[in-house]
């Protein structure tokens, strides 16, 4: 985007044609800005950057305006008489319909859920002054196989035949239980990849409850004041180059005082030393510039920023940092305890060392996923063929949960990782890599959507909901334009956008198909009317809106 915005620039100023370099940095410290002049390159190299580019705002230009014309004109009438308005105009686009699409699509999900009650079983085994939890699963040999009473096949559909298998079991063997199966092993959990924009704006979504907007902004000036390398990235990996010189930006980080020990800790071990060779450096997984991480300078300003500032740059630098040390530990258990023939099952781990958890962790959520019942020192007494004493067998009911409502955090994810949502696998691995818009255009998209009502931002929790209107849009595009909701559709125009830019197909091509696109749907907009069809839909929409 940077590109095509100069090439405009260069064009009205009349110096298109003048000898040109481009001067391309990731971070805006004065030894980048030097290198980056150093190494400039003609800017003819950019050419097919510039041209994808240009593509894209071609399409979403051409696409927004002939559809939304075409739509509102035919069905605008429609849409204002039911709202009771002079007119209602319909606003559609490329990325932003099919962004509707997934949330209005994930709130009917939630809608049409019916929940259903189960009844699990659970028995408390005791080892010594040791206890341990295990859960019943059915198996070949449980009076309960293949009984229509089952939920899946670890509980019962109804209250009264789990207390009855609860009596059972007290019946048949009441005091004691064997373990029959013990499997005890490590498990390693390695530092996450680095922040591209997305995930840490997801992230800040969920730890400070900002939106994908307020959090670019915010990073957007700890770029301006030399704290952080550029924002609007979609890579998670460093590059070979900045790989080798990155002890610079940890040796900036010792003037850190809120995790200076850990900056001084992996120079003196020279941990950095290596990280060339492991899955954080990648050049194949960068297009433009490299992951966010701390430049190690401009610390200088962080006195002057707000709390939240400070809070984000943090949490860039706790990322960065965490790459440098080993993957955090745990011991893994599994159990299988039997009492008469019923098998009851239990799954568990314990943190044994914390590795890069130390610096990563915020609210020491990794921790307390560590510290299950299971203590190590009765993960050392657990041998197969142990009785155990059986403490108490008892009923625990649960009941399904609808699928989660987007927040505006996951839903920039989901964006960017569109691929996930077609089923077609050939077609999954041919996008994957391209998702809908881009890393510096997903969170405008997101506050266009609404600023135009079509959908709801609760600001307290950052969760995302469609507007009866959004809906009614949705049902429109629905039945005349389909393909417009399809994740499928808008990530493979971003997969041509990349090949236009790897100088794989050329712009014409591109071009041609575009236009046979937009001409297509635009005359099957105009040859079908979908009105009688829409009413209906638009008044059953409206009773959820009531309720």
């Amino acid at each position: 985007e940077g590109e095509y915005i100069y090439r405009l620039v260069a064009k009205m100023a009349k110096v298109e044609n003048t000898p040109q370099k481009r001067v391309w940095i990731d971070s805006q410290t004065e030894e980048e800005i030097l290198r980056g002049i150093r190494e400039a390159k003609d800017i003819s190299f950019y050419n097919n950057l510039s041209d994808s580019a240009f593509l894209r705002a071609k399409e979403d230009y051409l696409m927004g305006i002939n559809f939304s014309r075409a739509l509102s004109i035919k069905y605008g009438n429609c849409l204002s008489s039911y709202l009771n308005k002079k007119y209602q105009s319909i606003a559609v686009g490329r990325v932003m319909t099919c962004v509707m699409g997934m949330v209005v699509k994930r709130e009917r999900e939630i809608r049409d859920f019916k929940k259903q009650t189960f009844y699990k079983i659970n028995s408390t085994f005791s080892l010594g002054d040791m206890t341990y939890e295990g859960e019943w699963k059915v198996n070949e040999k449980s009076k309960y196989f293949n009984s229509p009473f089952l939920y899946k096949d670890n509980g019962f559909i109804k209250k009264d035949k789990a207390e009855e298998f609860i009596n059972y079991q007290k019946e048949t063997q009441p005091f004691e239980g064997e373990i029959i199966e013990v499997s005890k092993k490590k498990e390693k959990k390695n530092p996450p990849l680095l922040f591209n924009l997305a995930e840490l704006q997801n992230v800040c979504s969920k730890l400070f409850k900002i939106n994908p907007s307020e959090t670019l902004n915010i990073v957007q000036e700890l770029y301006e004041k030399k704290l952080v390398t550029y924002p609007r990235t979609d890579a998670r990996v460093l590059s070979t180059a900045i790989a080798k010189v990155i002890s610079k930006n940890i040796s900036g980080l010792k003037a850190y005082g809120p995790l200076s020990e850990f900056a001084n800790e992996i120079l003196e071990k020279k941990s950095y030393v290596g990280i060339e060779k492991s899955k954080y450096v990648n050049d194949s997984q960068i297009t433009d510039h490299y992951a966010i991480i701390p430049t190690g300078s401009g610390l200088g300003e962080l006195n002057k920023i707000s709390p939240l500032h400070q809070k984000i740059y943090m949490v860039i630098v706790r990322r960065f940092l965490s790459i440098f040390y080993p993957p955090a530990q745990y011991a893994k258990v599994q159990v299988t305890t039997k009492i008469g023939e019923e098998l009851y099952y239990t799954n568990d781990k314990t943190l044994t060392d914390l590795g890069y958890l130390k610096v990563a962790n915020i609210n020491n959520d990794e921790q307390k996923e560590g510290d299950k019942s299971i203590s190590p020192d009765l993960l050392k007494a657990m041998k197969k063929g142990l009785k155990v004493n059986i403490n108490d067998i008892k009923m625990k009911e649960g009941e399904t949960s609808p699928p989660k409502r987007y927040n505006s955090g996951n839903i920039i994810l989901a964006m960017e990782n569109a691929g996930s949502f077609i089923e077609d696998e050939e077609l999954r691995a041919q996008i994957k890599g391209s998702g809908i818009g881009t890393s510096a255009t997903r969170a405008e998209i997101l506050k266009k959507l609404f600023n135009i009502k079509y959908l709801d931002l609760n600001k307290k929790t950052q969760i995302i909901t469609p507007t009866l209107l959004g809906e009614m849009i949705v049902n429109v595009v629905s039945c005349s334009m389909p393909a417009l909701l399809n994740p499928t559709l808008t990530a493979s125009w971003e997969k041509g956008l990349n090949l236009v830019a790897s100088g794989d197909i050329t712009s014409k091509d591109y071009m041609d198909k575009l236009e046979r696109f937009v001409r297509e749907k635009t005359d099957g907009v105009e040859d079908t009317n979908y009105t009688a069809g829409l009413r209906k839909s638009f008044a059953y929409v409206e009773n959820f809106y009531k309720k």
